[in-house]
């Protein structure tokens, strides 16, 4: 599909499922070299990273474990600024390698958040994983140590982002026409 409809707004595609896949198996590759021997815990950011999560545990064959949790930081195509905590970590973290995998890196408020929290937390180290960094819409001075694709600072939907809560299920990555 070249373009699609979400409620009211019109998105034609920006990034194939092809692409997608292509810069997954380079982080993957990237991940298991740097974390082998590390006992990495891998952390799933919901909503939106629960398909690149996935796609990523398929590829990456280091021994590890992997959790959720659940935050919230976008109403509409606008971000709040306000990173509203729903499902928190049960895992002791202590003298742990974290990594952090999350769908798309925009403003920087929610991973900032994240890291700062989890630090305070013991953790050996965190890492961060993202599928997607829009460097224009960086508002934190973040550490992205994996990142599949930099983009323009354009809405986007697919591969589980939304619009509203639609479009998370769609294979390839969709730009919001203006």
């Amino acid at each position: 599909m070249r373009s699609i409809q979400l409620g009211d707004k019109t998105f034609e595609l920006s990034i194939t499922s092809t692409e997608i896949q292509k810069a997954i198996y380079r982080m993957a590759d990237e991940m298991d070299r740097d974390l082998k021997d590390k006992n990495p815990l891998m952390i799933c950011i919901l909503n939106g990273s629960f398909m690149f999560a996935a796609d990523v545990m398929k590829k990456f064959t280091t021994p590890c474990q992997v959790s959720f949790v659940k935050l919230a930081s976008y109403q509409g195509t606008q971000t709040t600024g306000q990173v509203k905590e729903l499902i928190g970590l049960t895992e002791d973290i202590v003298g742990r390698t974290v990594v952090l995998l999350e769908d798309i890196v925009d403003t920087g408020v929610t991973i900032d958040n994240l890291v700062k929290q989890l630090n305070g937390m013991g953790p050996r180290e965190v890492k961060v994983a993202t599928l997607l960094f829009k460097p224009d819409a960086c508002k934190r001075d973040v550490t992205l140590d994996y990142v599949g694709l930099s983009i323009p600072n354009e809405f986007i939907v697919g591969y589980g982002l939304d619009y509203n809560g639609y479009g998370r299920n769609l294979p390839d990555i969709y730009s919001l026409v203006k």
